[in-house]
């Protein structure tokens, strides 16, 4: 499970590595449940699963998603079925969560989990990513991002590893080392 705040470059680095092929025949992307609004560059069922918040509560009210959590107005959940599955299939997947979400699928998974925070260079480096990252967003919500990175920001101790993403490349190379590390004392 890889979590940062928003704008740390957690679903960058996600993305980047299993555009690698080594890594996309050993991963599976996880796709959360969500209530936003689609983004222009988003789709349906590769992205998110995109739900109405009823939708959303009907399924968390029937233990279809394992964890949950609200993140400025918008529900966001880990589907039940999917993570199943590919654990039936002896697959590694990969996730991104936030801190509640991580530890909760980490009591749920204990021994077959393993968790990542990606932290910025600086909380000046967030502002600028934010406000790059959204420019469709309202001055009130990049502030609540900002809030809430700096509270996220404590919590990198509680994870097994961290990764300072100064250096997109530099960052991208210590997630393949810690990925190839775990799946080989996994298999061990």
């Amino acid at each position: 499970m890889i979590s940062g705040p928003s704008g740390s470059g957690k679903t960058t680095l996600r993305d980047k590595l299993l555009e690698d092929k080594a890594f996309k025949r050993k991963l599976t992307k996880s796709v959360s449940f969500t209530t936003r609004k689609k983004r222009s560059n988003e789709g349906h069922g590769r992205d998110y699963f995109f739900v109405t918040e009823e939708d959303f509560k009907k399924k968390d009210g029937a233990k279809e998603i394992l964890e949950w959590t609200k993140y400025l107005g918008y529900y966001y959940g880990t589907p039940r079925f999917f993570v199943e599955k590919q654990i039936s299939r002896g697959k590694n997947i990969i996730l991104c969560l936030d801190l509640k979400g991580a530890l909760r699928i980490k009591r749920l998974y204990p021994k077959d989990s393993v968790t990542i925070f990606v932290l910025p260079p600086s909380i000046q480096t967030l502002r600028v990513r934010i406000k790059k990252r959204c420019h469709e967003t309202k001055k009130e919500e990049i502030a609540r991002r900002l809030k809430l990175a700096k509270e996220e920001l404590g919590a990198s101790r509680r994870y097994d590893y961290t990764i300072v993403n100064k250096n997109l490349e530099r960052a991208l190379r210590e997630l393949k080392g810690i990925i190839l590390q775990e799946i080989n004392l996994a298999r061990q």
